[in-house]
């Protein structure tokens, strides 16, 4: 194997590591952003080129940027002082038991024995599909996730004060 493929591997554990360890909920969702950016990279290297692209569009481009963005409407300006949360050493340990699970569990199984080429549709069969018989869900998805977004801002929006100084009834 290349040794892009065990730089990619490294930044994707650290990174995971990284995002359910830190106290900050910003630097844990950047961190989360780039472990997958960096299983991006893995496929990647596997030529799976559409996937990996789907990967950054739909993880990285909404749902970590979703994050990020329902985290900076929804929370005060109050961080901790402490980078590191108190219970570090207790994820690390799980993070690696479960590292050790999934390997012990992928090297005994027969997947790795799999040859062969399995007929996957190409990706102009995918987006004919999409624009053309799934078009009115692939939307409907689209509104979804806006007006989603909407209603995070409508609640994370300072409640207006009424003409008597008072806050008004929600």
């Amino acid at each position: 194997m290349p040794a892009s493929f065990y730089i990619l591997g490294l930044i994707t554990i650290v990174s995971a590591i990284a995002a359910m360890s830190l106290r900050n909920l910003v630097h844990c969702a950047l961190c989360l952003a780039l472990s997958f950016i960096s299983v991006a990279g893995l496929f990647l290297q596997l030529n799976a080129a559409f996937i990996a692209f789907a990967q950054v569009l739909v993880y990285v481009g909404a749902v970590a940027i979703l994050i990020v963005f329902a985290i900076l409407l929804t929370r005060d300006a109050e961080t901790s002082s402490e980078k590191m949360s108190s219970h570090f050493w207790i994820s690390l340990g799980i993070g690696f038991l479960l590292c050790a699970v999934l390997i012990t569990a992928v090297a005994g199984s027969s997947v790795l024995a799999v040859t062969g080429v399995s007929s996957a549709p190409t990706v102009a069969a995918l987006g004919r599909a999409l624009m053309t018989s799934h078009v009115i869900p692939l939307e409907m998805i689209g509104l979804l996730l806006t007006i989603a977004l909407l209603g995070a801002v409508v609640l994370a929006l300072p409640e207006k004060a009424d003409e008597s100084g008072e806050e008004g009834e929600p």
